[in-house]
């Protein structure tokens, strides 16, 4: 069967980012952070917007309005959840700091839910919706029963964590009707890790580029998107070289400019990922179909914030 090469490419400009960025920045300090949500939706916007895939472009549809209501419920539960922690240490009541600790991990999963229920139903390729089926119970059980084994392991179980986590995320999203696929497995990642733990110790942490390039080489080759029995596969070609260039001379852009350079520092960022992922398959993106519901309730994107969990897996 023929197999075709996708192109994936980000095309945004450090000094239009730096625009965005600095309009966000003041208008945050002058409402004192409530303008926020708006401010992520005005960036997500940008950078979605000039990330395309076949020379289409992705749309992010979200709105400050939507994330603002989530904003203001993520902050309430970070509030309370803090207070019961904070009050609990500071007039020696452990049973209520408990609590706070107690609540802090349940809402964890809850907050990777959301975040990606409500992102992937707010990114769009070529008008055709991207969805996250995944069930909360479902993620919750499986977080806890990986957390419980990553403790008592003493962190050893944390890959395998991280590839079920992953495994059950991605298993869980399509766009339209295709679906998104992860085969990696914890015993290889935590090869990966360990070897590079070890050489970037010996190494004084310059294996650490390597390492890293050794992550995201996992994540990509074992990602596949599928529909029937026509299947689409990713490829990092990223080098550990090329990675310890980039990561250098954006430190260094961040150093001379002051930080004034961060918003060239994420663009070229962008630029590079695009650049070193290969896509190849035999499916016709003609084929794709709308199949995933719309979904406003941007309150786990926005927990997944303010607790800095990062929104890829």
């Amino acid at each position: 069967m023929e197999t075709t090469n996708y192109q994936l490419s980000f095309f945004g400009k450090g000094g239009d980012f730096f625009k965005i960025k600095i309009v966000n920045i003041i208008f945050s300090i002058l409402t004192l952070g409530l303008y926020y949500p708006w401010a992520k939706a005005k960036t997500l916007s940008y950078l979605y917007s000039h990330t395309s895939f076949e020379d289409q472009p992705f749309a992010f549809t979200g709105t400050g309005k939507e994330m603002f209501k989530g904003f203001i419920k993520a902050v309430l539960i970070i509030m309370v959840i803090y207070a019961c922690f904070i009050i609990g240490v500071m007039q020696h009541l452990p049973l209520l700091a408990l609590l706070g600790y107690i609540l802090l991990l349940l809402i964890l999963p809850i907050a990777i839910h959301g975040a990606y229920k409500y992102r992937m139903a707010k990114t769009t390729w070529r008008g055709i919706r991207f969805g996250y089926l995944g069930s909360r119970a479902e993620l919750t059980k499986l977080f806890f029963k990986d957390l419980f084994f990553t403790i008592i392991t003493l962190g050893i179980y944390g890959s395998w964590f991280q590839i079920h986590l992953r495994s059950y995320i991605l298993g869980n999203i399509k766009i339209g009707n295709a679906s998104f696929s992860y085969k990696g497995n914890g015993a290889t990642y935590f090869g990966i890790n360990i070897k590079g733990l070890l050489l970037t110790f010996i190494t004084s942490g310059i294996f650490i580029f390597w390492w890293k390039k050794e992550q995201f080489e996992y994540y990509m080759n074992n990602l596949e998107l599928t529909q029937g029995d026509k299947k689409v596969e990713f490829t990092s070609t990223m080098t550990g070289g090329q990675l310890a260039i980039l990561t250098i001379t954006n430190m260094l852009l961040i150093i001379f400019t002051l930080g004034i350079g961060f918003a060239w520092v994420e663009v070229r960022t962008l630029q590079f990922v695009a650049r070193n992922i290969t896509i190849t398959g035999n499916y016709s993106f003609d084929e794709l179909q709308q199949t995933q519901q719309n979904y406003t309730n941007a309150t786990g994107e926005d927990i997944s914030d303010l607790l800095d969990l990062g929104f890829t897996i």
